[in-house]
């Protein structure tokens, strides 16, 4: 069941509303060549369509050797490293190409091979170094056909990146238009005793995504989902809590979604804002309850892990994005809000 609201007004505005609009939009790309899957490329060129953007593409080299030993190795691993990085060049520019990216929004460095003895810290450390605004991830092949399932890496990423991640469901379609519709999600209840915090936190992916709907020209949809049955059933089946703490949670999300509704309309009042509440079994029938478009994106914010700046994941979360048939948005979560 899916219950759905929308505003009235002008038609939304169509220029720029901020000084970044101006400026391209820094994508890095986690790609390796191989039987692995297309997706982080094919969302960056999805991006490009829409978008100012300039792209770079990593490879990682797992070393799981010591430093030690590649120094006796002299000039010959760096002449090594050096011809990978030449190869793997070549083949990102052919696969940027092929995507249909414009070699106008390549950067300068398309592609970098960096080595180390892990994976998750190489990408932080590759965004850090090209001071990405998104590092987009694929999925892990195991996925159904457009969905998003973590594989090592990302799931590492997921609990520590320091900047916003993009996670490319496994052989998605997307609209030949680019961004077509906004989303922001609201996923679980909030605490009475830390509402202030947690509404904070969700108020990052709210500004985002208006500010990016904003600069596209494009509606802002703001979404809250009510699951069903996610936990098993208790001996007595007269008494079902899950039904009725999703009961209690699809009632407060309305207001959740009213209130996020009238602080971006304040913020944006020539957006139009559109709400929604998928109601079903499960995750799964909860974000099916809506209708998906091809050109969707969806943003919602981390929870907080502690005092540095980074991305954190938890179990709802890392649920919910297994069953989200479009591209999302992970923002790191600061100990302060933004706003």
């Amino acid at each position: 069941m899916a219950k759905d609201s929308s505003t009235s007004g002008d038609d939304i505005i169509a220029e720029p509303r901020t000084r970044a609009a101006h400026t391209p939009l820094r994508l890095l790309v986690a790609w390796q060549p191989g039987p692995g899957g297309d997706e982080a490329i094919s969302t960056a060129a999805w991006l490009a369509r829409t978008l100012l953007v300039r792209v770079r593409a990593v490879s990682m080299i797992l070393r799981l050797w010591p430093a030690t030993s590649i120094s006796k190795l002299g000039s010959g691993y760096d002449d090594w490293l050096a011809d990978e990085t030449k190869t793997y060049s070549r083949k990102v520019r052919k696969a940027f190409a092929e995507a249909g990216i414009d070699k106008a929004q390549w950067d300068n460095e398309v592609a970098v091979v960096t080595d180390g003895p892990s994976e998750s810290a190489l990408l932080t450390e590759a965004a850090e170094d090209f001071d990405a605004d998104l590092l987009i991830v694929g999925s892990h092949t195991a996925a159904p056909k457009g969905r998003f399932l973590t594989g090592t890496t990302s799931d590492a990423l997921l609990h520590s990146s320091t900047t916003p991640l993009m996670l490319a469901p496994r052989a998605v379609k997307l609209s030949k238009r680019g961004i077509t519709r906004v989303n922001v999600a609201y996923l679980a209840p909030f605490d009475d005793a830390d509402y202030s915090h947690q509404e904070s936190q969700s108020n990052q992916a709210l500004y985002f995504g208006g500010e990016l709907a904003a600069r596209l020209g494009v509606n802002l949809r703001l979404t809250a989902f009510s699951p069903t049955g996610l936990s098993e059933n208790f001996p007595d089946d007269r008494i079902d809590f899950t039904r009725q703490l999703s009961d209690e949670w699809g009632e407060q999300a309305l207001s959740v979604l009213d209130r996020a509704r009238d602080m971006i309309v304040d913020h944006l009042p020539d957006l139009k804002v559109d709400t929604a509440l998928g109601s079903g079994a499960g995750w799964s029938g909860a974000i099916d309850a809506l209708k998906w478009k091809k050109g969707d994106l969806l943003t919602f914010g981390s929870t907080q892990s502690g005092p540095i700046e980074r991305v954190f994941v938890g179990s709802t979360a890392a649920q919910f994005m297994q069953h989200v048939p479009v591209p999302v948005v992970v923002h790191p979560s600061p100990a302060d809000s933004w706003y």
